[in-house]
């Protein structure tokens, strides 16, 4: 049997180690363990996969679907100056990819490249959107072909659709003998200011083939307010103009 002294020394000895313990252990602890981050290269802290999926708001690729390229136009809308678009559509509901780089490329009725155009483009979530090049100087030259290209595979970010409070209202579109002009009216039915944001529109024809199309920019839309987006065209489409869809993406 063990005598209370003994007890009491072990008690003693056993505090001891405690302290000590603690006493190296938590400090050491503290300075060489590092929590997992959406950034270490590691699977860990219930990730789906590299860094991604679980609390990253980096999407893996098994949990998102790359956006689908329904086709690509060009319109001349002035001498030598041709409007460029690629309708893009997006299955991601909560998905967005943020300045995914892309290049556009005109070509001439042989086949000979007049000019590429590279810029990026944010693919919101759950909506469709353009890929839009105003005004391109072709020169003397006549493009019969465009082609586009993402350069790099977009980057999938975890985001709600954050303009979903916008309505599309009245869509006033009108010709004359000097032109076409478009009114749109967008109307925020939230509660808080939705900031700055571009508006695509595509004009269709009885076929629904696309034959026009521009961009606009509105700097905000106050809560429970409608919004103007105006656009104009130095074309006469002769009334060619059956629908018209509009399409936005914050910036």
């Amino acid at each position: 049997m063990i005598s209370w002294s003994s007890k009491r020394k072990l008690l003693y000895a056993t505090i001891a180690g405690v302290i000590v313990v603690g006493g190296i252990g938590v400090p050491a602890f503290l300075v060489f363990y590092k929590a997992p981050t959406c950034f270490d290269g590691i699977q860990n802290g219930g990730e789906q996969g590299l860094d991604c999926g679980g609390r990253c708001s980096l999407l893996c690729q098994s949990s998102f679907t790359s956006p689908n390229v329904a086709w690509t136009r060009l319109e001349k809308v002035a001498p030598e100056l041709y409007n460029v678009a690629t309708y893009i559509i997006n299955p991601n509901t909560e998905g967005e990819a943020k300045n995914v780089p892309y290049h556009m490329s005109l070509y001439d009725k042989d086949g000979i490249l007049i000019i590429d155009q590279a810029s990026t483009i944010t693919l919101p979530p759950h909506r469709n959107t353009l890929a839009f090049q105003g005004a391109v100087n072709v020169g003397k030259r006549i493009p019969t072909k465009v082609s586009f290209e993402f350069t790099s595979v977009p980057n999938w970010y975890k985001k709600i659709d954050t303009l979903s409070p916008i309505v599309v209202g009245n869509k006033d579109y009108r010709e004359d003998s000097t032109g076409s002009s478009l009114q749109v009216s967008l109307k925020n039915n939230s509660l808080e200011t939705i900031g700055r944001i571009s508006v695509f529109v595509v004009l269709y024809n009885k076929e629904n083939d696309a034959i026009g199309f521009s961009k606009t920019t509105l700097d905000q839309i106050p809560p429970q307010s409608t919004e103007v987006a105006p656009f104009t065209w130095n074309i006469n489409r002769n009334g060619e103009v059956i629908s018209i869809e509009v399409l936005y993406v914050a910036e």
